[in-house]
C-alpha cells in the first residue's frame, strides 16, 4: 500500500486537492472578502437562502450570518428579498453583479479548465472520469 500511495497520479490528485483548498483563500483576498463571505456567496449564487439556514450551513450564530449578509449586501453583491409564501421572512440573493464579481475571479481557471477538458479524446475522457468518480467517492467517505 505505501508503494501506490507513490504514485505519480495519486501524487498529482493530492497536489490538486491541496491547490483547490488553497484556491478558496485566494479567491476571497482578491475579491476583498474574508472566509465566511466567500462561503455564504457560495451557497447563495447556487439558490436564494433564508439567514436561519445561512447561518446552520456557515456554522455561525444568526447573528454572525446577519453581519455577513449586511457586509455583502454593503458591497451590492446580495439583497434581501421577501418569501413569496412568508412575507415575514425574507431569502438573501445574489446579484447581478455580485455573481460578476466571483465569476470574474474564477473565470481564468473556468477557462482553462474548459480548453483542457476540450483537447480530450474520448478514450481519454472515458479513463479521466472513472477515475475521478472513483477518487470522489473515496474523499466522500471522509464526509
Amino acid at each position: 500500500m505505501a508503494e501506490a500511495m507513490g504514485t505519480s497520479t495519486l501524487q498529482l490528485l493530492r497536489r490538486l486537492l491541496d491547490v483547490a483548498q488553497q484556491s478558496a483563500p485566494a479567491v476571497a483576498r482578491r475579491a476583498d472578502l474574508n472566509h465566511h463571505e466567500l462561503s455564504a456567496m457560495k451557497l447563495i449564487t447556487r439558490e436564494p437562502i433564508g439567514p436561519s439556514d445561512l447561518a446552520r450551513q456557515l456554522g455561525v450564530s444568526s447573528a454572525a450570518a446577519s453581519g455577513i449578509v449586511d457586509r455583502l449586501a454593503s458591497r451590492g453583491h446580495v439583497r434581501r428579498e421577501p418569501d413569496q409564501d412568508d412575507r415575514r421572512r425574507t431569502h438573501v440573493v445574489v446579484t447581478d453583479s455580485g455573481r460578476a464579481d466571483i465569476l470574474g475571479q474564477l473565470m481564468p481557471m473556468f477557462l482553462a479548465l474548459d480548453d483542457l477538458d476540450r483537447g480530450l479524446s474520448p478514450e481519454d475522457r472515458a479513463v479521466i472520469d472513472a477515475y475521478l468518480t472513483a477518487a470522489i467517492a473515496a474523499v466522500e467517505r471522509l464526509l
